[in-house]
């Protein structure tokens, strides 16, 4: 009986390896994820702060699950969109946990991007041979900014209405600004036209998210992952196989996050939240202190420390594009941060000015929060295009390792 068993089961196996090679032969998916995601070879000394690359994939595909079924349920019209949005919460089957989901998901997803985009600045991810990969990185976080807003509208409470009077009125700063805000308002003011475009626009770029990431990856795969030293992996001994190791620690990381996420999903979920978003939006009536979600906070301390609103909207701008650029202007030829002294204590400089800058954007803009606004918002700029330049070309740095292995077998001295 039990041979019997057991030369089925390796019938049934054997019928599964022909399916698998022939599916393969004609599509090479099977042997594309072995290649990519269980052979591929990373350096053996990635740290938990690589975990995080991992989670923001994650975050994406939970807010395009959570996304998707929140649209079956949501009308965005301004005279339903309020009450849709308490009919998900109330009347349909699960759907407070999946607007809960969705809500925090939003917040965790930027705390997860933010944490990646500070391991990247400390050791030197940007640098050659990987701009390209920086670059698109920094376009993903864009267009994370752009449907994060979007969909920050679409509840239609008071919040989101003024929040988006006030964003899409920045444009009107530019040269033929009026007619760009007119076109983003679909009419002369923030109203159901506005409402049913952004409802398009938030569902469309997720994937547009989708596709960048897509190229993220193929450009962190043609040179590799960088590594807390810095140092180019030089042989096969340099590296261990994606799998089982670095799944192992992913998945880790992510039992860590699931624990942070539900505890803000079951215990807190409004915590992010502003109160005034539980009021319907009501065009009559201004808020006292109209504020962004918490990840806009400091681009929107830039915007409002700069008197002039056309200089304001460039600076806000102009910060997210120094990422951009950031390659090119700190150049030297040392990667990581933990063999620069100099870097190392301006990095946390800087980490300090933007977490001042997000304290200061949920400010009223007067008195000392202005002038703190607005120290804060020099130095940001004064890091990236006067620092880090003169960094790159006078600052002396301690003795690199040979290689990635010798550190790693020493017990993690460099």
């Amino acid at each position: 009986m039990n041979s019997l068993i057991v030369t089925r089961r390796l019938r049934l196996d054997s019928n599964a390896m022909s399916l698998i090679k022939w599916i393969d032969d004609r599509l090479p998916i099977f042997s594309f994820v072995r290649k990519e995601l269980v052979d591929y070879q990373t350096p053996k000394n990635l740290n938990y702060m690589w975990n995080f690359g991992s989670l923001a994939g994650i975050c994406l595909v939970i807010m395009i699950i959570t996304g998707v079924f929140l649209a079956m349920h949501y009308v965005p019209h301004v005279d339903k969109a309020f009450d849709s949005v308490e009919h998900i919460m109330r009347d349909v089957n699960g759907g407070w946990l999946m607007r809960y989901v969705h809500m925090n998901g939003a917040s965790m997803f930027f705390m997860v991007v933010y944490v990646h985009i500070a391991r990247g600045l400390y050791y030197g991810s940007y640098k050659s041979p990987r701009e390209l990969l920086w670059i698109l990185g920094v376009a993903i976080f864009v267009v994370m900014m752009a449907t994060a807003f979007m969909g920050y509208v679409l509840p239609w409470g008071q919040m989101s209405f003024w929040g988006a009077t006030v964003i899409t009125n920045l444009f009107s700063a530019f040269p033929f600004g009026e007619s760009v805000v007119q076109w983003l308002w679909g009419g002369y003011s923030v109203d159901h036209p506005t409402l049913n475009r952004f409802f398009a626009l938030h569902y469309l770029l997720p994937f547009i998210i989708v596709g960048i990431t897509a190229l993220h990856l193929i450009a962190l795969h043609q040179f590799g992952s960088n590594n807390p030293l810095g140092v180019e992996k030089k042989t096969k001994a340099d590296t261990i196989p994606f799998h089982p190791y670095y799944t192992i620690k992913d998945l880790y990381g992510l039992g860590i996050f699931f624990i942070v996420f539900f505890f803000f999903v079951f215990f807190a979920p409004n915590f992010f939240g502003e109160p005034d978003n539980y009021t319907p939006a009501n065009p009559m009536v201004t808020p006292e202190h109209i504020v962004p979600e918490w990840y806009f906070l400091p681009f929107y301390a830039i915007l409002r420390s700069i008197p002039d609103k056309l200089m304001g909207v460039l600076c806000m701008f102009g910060s997210i594009f120094l990422l951009v650029v950031l390659p090119w202007l700190d150049r030297h030829p040392v990667k990581s941060g933990r063999f620069r002294p100099y870097f190392k204590c301006i990095y946390w400089f800087l980490i300090i000015d933007v977490l001042v800058l997000g304290w200061i954007g949920a400010k009223p803009p007067e008195g000392v929060y202005l002038l703190v606004g607005q120290l804060a918002t020099l130095y940001y700029f004064f890091h990236f295009i006067i620092v880090l330049p003169v960094l790159s070309r006078f600052e002396s740095v301690l003795p690199l390792p040979h290689s990635i292995s010798n550190p790693v077998i020493e017990g993690g001295k460099p």
